[in-house]
């Protein structure tokens, strides 16, 4: 089985992979779930109680299908990457939820380089595709490892500047909202494969997964996490550049943004995240010299920290102490307004660990979603 996971048997990385491809499982749960039970394999024999408690049957995904995952990964040359990896990198780790497993093609010694993160808009002016084609240039000739999506417009330009400088040390990182062996869009079929070849490709969803929309604020979140900075080279209101450059806030990391025009609708984010506290750039020497001081966490506060929460999980949850034993009815503390954990944790007056046990069996019973904040609600 191919895995950067040392120690791990191939039976329970197989439990690993079939316990996050259940249902009702996302990261928050998963990591709750091996903390409570020990690991994956433990943990999959206790969802059945774990949901009929909350009220429905449950059963994991089936056998056959992990196997074919399995499978479709090794055919497309691609390997499994586990959060306890020593080559899982440092800052992604020290996200709220970091993805419990990634895929991978390439260098996966790139993960150990300084990383920032630039990232725009789709339908990029010229000018800022060939600025972000030149920064991705230059930050690939300082060593860096250049992070973005692989999409259209500027993350391409990044990729492709970083690509003509990684012979003087850096190297650039593709991280895609589809499985890994799925191309999107599709006419960046030879750059995906060209990031893959000679730079690192990252995926969270499984291998054969076709991108949706739900799926790209995950992977926002892993641009993000991956580097100290995120650059925003160009980007509209309420754009998936913003969400980037939120969450590399949320997670402590430097947010910089390039001004624009005010008469441009494509500038208008950039200055938007400048008003709002994001440092003013204006070349690859600005950006170098700000990741040069990052030395950790300082909570940025933009507006409007963005999770989507989209399937069951969202960035915020308190730990699940191995302790705590049983569960707690709070069902009835739920409505279809959104409440924080906090406040059912002081309502119920049970530990925290005993809520979010009771929350992942209302969750894995379908009963239960997640939103922003830590804050939950009945389906």
């Amino acid at each position: 089985m191919n895995v950067a996971a040392p120690g791990l048997t191939d039976g329970a990385i197989f439990a690993r992979i079939r316990l996050l491809r259940s249902p009702g499982i996302g990261p928050v749960s998963y990591f709750q779930l091996l903390r409570r039970f020990g690991d994956a394999a433990a943990a999959l024999e206790a969802l059945p109680d774990l949901a009929a408690r909350g009220g429905a049957r449950y059963r994991p995904v089936p056998l056959e299908r992990v196997e074919a995952e399995i499978a479709r990964l090794h055919a497309a040359g691609g390997q499994y990457l586990f959060h306890d990896s020593p080559a899982y990198p440092r800052l992604l780790a020290a996200l709220d939820t970091p993805p419990p497993v990634l895929t991978w093609r390439g260098d996966l010694a790139l993960l150990e380089q300084g990383a920032v993160s630039l990232v725009g808009a789709r339908n990029a002016s010229a000018g800022a595709c060939r600025l972000a084609r030149d920064y991705g240039a230059a930050l690939a000739a300082r060593g860096y490892a250049v992070v973005s999506g692989l999409a259209r417009g500027i993350d391409a330009a990044a990729h492709r500047g970083a690509l003509a400088a990684m012979d003087r040390g850096g190297g650039t990182i593709g991280v895609i909202a589809s499985g890994i062996d799925v191309t999107y869009p599709p006419e960046h079929a030879e750059l995906q494969e060209a990031v893959a070849q000679r730079g690192l490709l990252l995926a969270e969803m499984p291998p054969g997964t076709e991108p949706l929309a739900r799926h790209f604020p995950f992977r926002n979140r892993i641009i993000a996490g991956l580097a100290a900075g995120t650059v925003v080279v160009e980007a509209a209101p309420r754009s998936g550049s913003l969400i980037t450059a939120r969450l590399a806030a949320e997670a402590g990391r430097e947010v910089m943004a390039v001004p624009g025009s005010p008469l441009d609708s494509r500038s208008r984010g950039c200055n938007e995240l400048i008003r709002d506290g994001a440092i003013l750039v204006q070349s690859a020497d600005d950006i170098s010299e700000l990741l040069e001081r990052f030395d950790g966490p300082q909570r940025l506060k933009l507006r409007e920290p963005v999770w989507t929460g989209m399937d069951s999980d969202g960035p915020d949850c308190a730990p699940l102490a191995a302790t705590d034993e049983g569960s707690v009815d709070i069902a009835h503390l739920l409505s279809a307004a959104p409440v924080a954990t906090d406040e059912l944790i002081r309502q119920s007056g049970a530990s925290a660990g005993a809520v979010q046990m009771a929350l992942i069996e209302l969750e894995l019973a379908g009963r239960l979603m997640r939103h922003a904040g830590g804050r939950v609600s009945l389906a």
